[in-house]
């Protein structure tokens, strides 16, 4: 629909500190969800879904992996004009700094910007979990003659002062923006939403980092040296200034922006209905197209288990938890309210008598997860166990790190037989 008027940019965000220690050899778009897919899939997916195919990602740590996955799944026809292409920070005649913020991303990857005709930039964040046509967002943006559409979504009073939060007029102009407000500010902030939203008390309108701009105006917007991020400069110096409009998504979204939104999101894919549908026909999340055979199970009890492919599992049961591919499991094993990554690739027989294996890539036998991210190409030797929660102190050790009671096995780590926590 607006496939030849809009180029998507999509932010991969710093270091991704809170998300550490799965951002440790890994951009933060890169980082592995729901067993099969990488962060980064869900803004691309949602951008081929609108026929939206020309596509930017910026990141500037660890995009090595990054760049693999893109390279591995996303394949347009040789007779079109549609990519999806990771820009990393680099260096120029005019700037040899990293990033120093979303807006300087946008700043010094322009000119790769400028190579291509498009009249609005769609700026994504590359770390949020949420289904979303950006054609509705783009039309709105035309039809009322804006110069920047904000992405928002109603929240609750309890969550407004996590966001930034804005207020619109009757016409869904932005009057008004206030950076993460306490909670003795609100009654001033709440904006007109829809009676549904009014029902559940969400009535603050937070920004989603998900921005259209008009292409002479963010070029414009560029040319000021000064100014180095979307939400807190750029946004708030416009409104007012330019023509800034809501557009209010009511949908399910969520900010992955820590260990515990991280784990709870994939978790909450194993609810009956969960509120991030995998199984819309209409809007497929896509990822790597891996030949795996099927999982298979040896005497497993499941309850409220989402399984990847390509798994050989002998648990004794698995409960509310994420199984990524390849993932192996050993006889006797119980494992609750878990997130496994899986391996990146499978162990031959021959490898493990050649190398002298004792500890094989995935989870052993008797072993006992509670509470976990367990991230890839994990050994976790027989008898382990592992029971994450309150009880638990942060803490941060060669192998695992331990989050708001949340244990996360760093990648690749080996976890001794008989270790308890």
């Amino acid at each position: 629909m607006f496939s030849k008027s809009v180029l998507a940019i999509i932010l991969g965000g710093g270091q991704g500190s809170r998300l550490y220690p799965l951002t440790q050899k890994r951009s933060k778009p890169a980082v592995p969800i729901a067993g099969k897919y990488r962060l980064v899939d869900i803004p691309i997916s949602n951008c081929i879904n609108a026929n939206l195919q020309r596509m930017y990602v910026l990141t500037q740590f660890n995009s090595a992996s990054l760049n693999r996955h893109i390279k591995n799944t996303y394949h347009f026809s040789f007779f079109s004009k549609a990519f999806v292409d990771v820009l990393a920070a680099e260096q120029t005649m005019s700037s040899g700094d990293w990033f120093q913020g979303t807006a300087d991303a946008v700043r010094q990857s322009m000119h790769h910007f400028l190579n291509h005709e498009f009249e609005y930039a769609l700026i994504l964040s590359g770390d949020q979990l949420y289904q979303m046509d950006y054609n509705l967002m783009i039309q709105k943006h035309i039809d009322t003659k804006a110069e920047i559409t904000i992405g928002t979504i109603p929240v609750h009073a309890n969550d407004a002062p996590g966001f930034g939060i804005l207020k619109t007029d009757h016409e869904d102009r932005i009057t008004s923006f206030i950076e993460k407000p306490g909670p003795e500010l609100l009654p001033d902030w709440p904006s007109e939403v829809s009676d549904e939203m009014k029902q559940e008390g969400r009535v603050y309108l937070a920004s989603m980092g998900i921005y259209i701009f008009n292409r002479d105006l963010l070029i414009e917007l560029m040319s000021n040296p000064n100014t180095m991020d979307f939400g807190k400069e750029i946004i708030p110096q416009s409104i007012g200034k330019h023509r800034t409009i809501s557009y209010a998504f009511e949908g399910y979204w969520t900010d992955i922006g820590n260990i515990d939104s991280f784990f709870e999101a994939n978790l909450g894919l194993t609810d009956n209905i969960p509120k991030f549908n995998l199984y819309d026909t209409l809007r497929v999340i896509y990822t790597r197209a891996r030949v795996l055979p099927t999982s298979k199970f040896f005497g497993t009890k499941m309850d409220k288990a989402v399984i990847a492919e390509g798994c050989i599992i002998h648990a004794d049961s698995i409960e509310r938890s994420v199984i990524g591919i390849r993932s192996r499991i050993g006889q006797g094993t119980s494992i609750r309210n878990t997130y496994m990554m899986g391996s990146d690739r499978y162990e031959t027989l021959e490898e493990m008598d050649r190398n002298n294996i004792k500890i094989l890539m995935g989870v052993g036998e008797r072993c006992t997860i509670n509470n976990a991210i367990i991230d890839k190409n994990c050994r976790i030797g027989d008898d382990v166990i592992i029971d994450g929660g309150p009880h638990l102190e942060d803490a941060e050790t060669d192998s695992y790190v331990i989050k708001e009671g949340i244990v996360v096995i760093k990648k690749g780590a080996v976890i001794p037989v008989g270790f308890r926590l």
